[in-house]
């Protein structure tokens, strides 16, 4: 039986031990959305949300006049938080140790815009971005930059021009880019800038509306675009990151993916021991665990404790960040509320409070080189 070589246990052992966690957390739970019947000590300590969004104001406007009909423009109109600061602040000011380090919300520039006008948003957009840090370093300790990514050689120009000179903690893209996954050659150029920065790379789900669940149907229904297919968009591209090879040939990237690696902590048995077929991008040296172990992760899962515990059984305290997703869950009338659900998904943890610690605050600091 292979061995795991970074736990010193082989693959039956790390499946058991990995569904003793998650289950046993559920265990202990005593209503579905993840609460405990036991007090749980609040912490009090400085909380970094990784993963939260903003649109600024004037890359906003912009949007509004140049984006393609989307149902991610309509989803912005309902989240005044996202361009309003003071809703941000009186939000933030409610949890003890709050700090944010965001990135935009969606529609991706690639998806919204054409090349000849993607490349000036972006730029738009992470100028704002910067003075809003810089005016705020009390409330925001960094940015991640929007790109341009129909325009690979204006993309790795503003990844120099944001991380360099105007000191931003990484970049976002998407799952897929404009249709295309990620384990694409075009898109090299910019992992190997990004692993020469020793920043990671956000990646965001997405898939709108008007691509449909269902060959026959001309839209996708029930909402399924949003509340599953994001995840499975995720899980997609993580897979293919890893079994084309691309891991393999950037043993230094890293990425930092939404909603606790989607569906991959809880399929992880599914994980072949070694893959069906050679990737095309390189062949694999190590079992596709080893792989998948080696992503960031957030804790966007909705509250659920649960479920947290189960992404803690295969990614652990150390590539797990804490992040909300702020402002969309719970939407305008209880983002608020969302957000609180968050860190107590998190205090309620079967975890040291060292875990906790790093969770909420010194995984950030140490990923994205925070003074």
């Amino acid at each position: 039986m292979r061995k795991n070589e970074s736990q010193g246990m082989d693959r039956r052992t790390f499946l058991k031990a990995s569904s003793a966690i998650s289950l046993g957390a559920a265990a202990t739970l005593g209503i579905p959305g993840g609460s405990s019947a036991q007090s749980v000590k609040k912490y009090s300590g400085e909380k970094i949300d990784a993963f939260c969004h903003i649109m600024p104001q004037k890359f906003t406007d912009a949007l509004y006049k140049k984006c393609r009909p989307t149902w991610y423009i309509g989803n912005m109109k309902k989240l005044p938080a996202l361009t309003n600061l003071d809703l941000r602040f009186k939000a933030m000011d409610k949890y003890e140790g709050m700090l944010q380090i965001f990135s935009l919300g969606m529609p991706p520039i690639e998806y919204a815009v054409p090349p000849k006008d993607a490349v000036d948003m972006a730029r738009m957009a992470n100028d704002e971005m910067a003075e809003l840090v810089n005016k705020y370093p009390n409330r925001f300790l960094g940015a991640v930059a929007g790109l341009p990514m129909n325009d690979m050689n204006a993309t790795l120009r503003e990844t120099e021009r944001a991380i360099k000179d105007l000191k931003f903690k990484g970049v976002q893209i998407v799952s897929s880019i404009n249709g295309k996954p990620l384990d694409r050659p075009e898109f090299f150029g910019l992992y190997e800038m990004m692993a020469q920065y020793d920043l990671p790379i956000w990646i965001h789900p997405t898939k709108d509306i008007d691509i449909p669940d269902y060959p026959d149907e001309k839209v996708s229904r029930y909402g399924i675009h949003n509340n599953f297919a994001w995840a499975f968009e995720t899980t997609k591209a993580m897979h293919r990151l890893v079994f084309s090879g691309v891991m393999e040939k950037y043993p230094n990237l890293k990425f930092f993916i939404h909603h606790c690696g989607a569906m991959v902590p809880f399929f992880v048995g599914r994980l072949p021991e070694s893959p069906p077929e050679v990737g095309d991008v390189m062949k694999l040296t190590k079992p596709p665990l080893e792989y998948f172990k080696k992503f960031y992760v957030d804790t966007v899962l909705a509250g659920n404790t649960s479920a947290l515990m189960c992404g803690y059984s295969l990614f652990r305290a150390d590539k797990m960040l804490f992040a909300t997703d702020y402002p969309y869950p719970g939407g305008a009338e209880k983002g608020d509320i969302a957000l609180g659900e968050v860190i107590e998904s998190v205090e309620r943890m079967d975890i040291s409070q060292e875990d906790k610690a790093k969770i909420f605050s010194k995984n950030a600091r140490k990923l994205l080189k925070l003074a």
